[in-house]
């Protein structure tokens, strides 16, 4: 009988029986069903155990990671130090979560955007001017604070939650370490900003209170009050120019993941924005070779780095 005819009397299409008698009966060799039910067996044991990130130790290691809120960068960053000798990419990462059939898990609610796609970021153009008696510009700032190689330099601004609350959080961050500190006011005022910021400042040796750099907010008016009493002083950015002092913004980003933008801060006390703390301060981040803010800060304080 020809192909066509067997093939039609199984019920198969022809092509599949083409395909079959090539892969197993090569070279002139004859067909034999036993040998090709094994050959089949094979294949199919292999494929099943190929994961969909690389192997299934990498796959069970980037889902988890995924749901504690690290980034596929930090993933891909840590995972050679966590199991030696496995590497992935963070592209693989990210194409997989957003991988057409992967759609149904719904990852991407774990980044920190929480996109269904990648998006590409723009600029925008502003004007410089600033509002705050004695303010002492950006551009005057030591220029050892743009390299972050020498600690000691901060950035601080406040994050609001509703328009109505009376409480705003209140974040520290020092540049080279990206450190975090937060802090639930009672209010807007000045006082209670300087009052965190002061305290903050305080729990550092002297040789690690170098600068502060702030917006041209309200909150920052009473600071001389600040540079008084820490003998730290306080440079401020040009009006609109929030990518000056970025990494307390960045740090901001983070925060957003737990407190999304027009989320009440009445409902938080201290103790929940101290976990929230702790969670940014006790993630690797890459610019940091995979260590966490404060393991780099206790190596500094150490003298171990």
């Amino acid at each position: 009988m020809t192909i066509r005819q067997v093939a039609k009397k199984i019920g198969r299409h022809h092509s599949s029986l083409s395909r079959e008698l090539k892969r197993n009966a090569k070279h002139g060799r004859q067909y034999i069903p036993c040998i090709a039910d094994k050959h089949a067996n094979k294949v199919a044991l292999r494929q099943r155990f190929r994961a969909a990130l690389k192997n299934p130790l990498v796959f069970v290691y980037v889902r988890e990671k995924l749901r504690l809120g690290w980034s596929p960068e930090i993933i891909a960053g840590r995972l050679p130090i966590d199991f030696p000798g496995e590497s992935i990419h963070f592209e693989t990462i990210y194409k997989y979560i957003y991988k057409k059939k992967n759609k149904r898990d719904k990852l991407w609610i774990h980044l920190e955007q929480s996109r269904k796609k990648r998006q590409i970021k723009n600029g925008r153009s502003v004007q410089k001017q600033s509002k705050i008696p004695s303010a002492v510009s950006i551009d005057l700032r030591p220029s050892e604070v743009l390299d972050r190689k020498i600690p000691g330099h901060f950035e601080t601004d406040n994050l609001e939650g509703k328009k109505t609350d009376s409480k705003v959080l209140s974040s520290l961050v020092e540049r080279t370490t990206r450190k975090v500190s937060l802090c639930l006011l009672p209010s807007k005022k000045s006082a209670d900003k300087n009052t965190h910021t002061i305290q903050t400042l305080n729990t550092y040796p002297p040789h690690l209170r170098r600068s502060v750099t702030a917006d041209n907010g309200a909150e920052n008016t009473k600071h001389q009050e600040l540079t008084d009493k820490t003998g730290v002083p306080v440079f401020f950015c040009h009006p609109y120019h929030s990518w000056e002092k970025g990494t307390v913004e960045r740090r901001f980003r983070t925060v957003r993941r737990i407190i999304p933008k027009g989320t009440s801060l009445e409902t938080y006390t201290q103790k929940d924005i101290q976990e929230i703390e702790d969670w940014i301060n006790n993630m690797p981040m890459k610019v940091l070779g995979y260590l966490t803010p404060n393991e780099l800060m206790a190596n500094i304080l150490t003298g171990t780095t």
